[in-house]
């Protein structure tokens, strides 16, 4: 019996949060974003890792709250240890730019990265692929795989970036054929660089 009033509690929270989350997002479209802002605290408090990715977006562009990437990052970080893929990609960016040269921050940066990676957003794949072919020690198999990646979910500046890879030979073998394939489709999806390449 105590299991299943546990189990009903649990349930009870977890739907109370959606609806916060869900009004919070109304809100904001309407907005109202110091009561949106509201809701996804309230939700976040809950542990409800959507909302607390929504505060966190909140404190990092200043909507309905003051501007505080330090708070941004800690709600990044609580929604990251649930999986949330985009928060793993904010939280591991944040980690990476503020603090790159603690070698155990920066494994923690890039872990989170990759399972977002991993996990399919773009903006992550992107990302690590400009860290792998620019870092210290450039791991260019590594940036081209991320790059391709990003490139094939649409985002035609890593299209582009693949594009340069091909011509330079970084990472791949060097084929100016490859380079114009995927410049001119850098440059079709609208990427200025890619047209001034070509």
């Amino acid at each position: 019996l105590e299991e299943a009033a546990f189990q009903l509690q649990q349930i009870f929270r977890i739907d109370i949060s959606i609806a916060l989350n869900i009004l919070g997002v109304e809100s904001m479209r309407a907005g109202h974003c110091r009561t949106g802002f509201t809701c996804f605290k309230l939700a976040a408090d809950r542990g409800y890792s959507k909302a607390q990715f929504n505060v966190g977006l909140c404190y990092e562009h200043g909507r309905g709250t003051e501007k505080d990437l330090e708070k941004a990052a800690f709600y990044y970080c609580q929604a990251a240890r649930s999986c949330h893929p985009m928060a793993q990609y904010r939280y591991g960016r944040y980690l990476l730019q503020h603090s790159p040269a603690l070698w155990d921050r920066q494994h923690r940066a890039l872990t989170l990265l990759e399972q977002a990676a991993k996990a399919g957003i773009t903006e992550a794949q992107a990302y690590l692929g400009v860290f792998y072919m620019r870092g210290l020690q450039p791991q260019e198999k590594r940036g081209v795989k991320y790059l391709l990646q990003a490139a094939n979910s649409g985002d035609a500046q890593s299209r582009y970036h693949v594009g340069v890879c091909y011509e330079q030979g970084l990472g791949v073998e060097q084929s100016l054929a490859q380079a114009l394939r995927h410049y001119q489709e850098s440059a079709a999806a609208g990427n200025s660089h890619a047209q001034e390449r070509l």
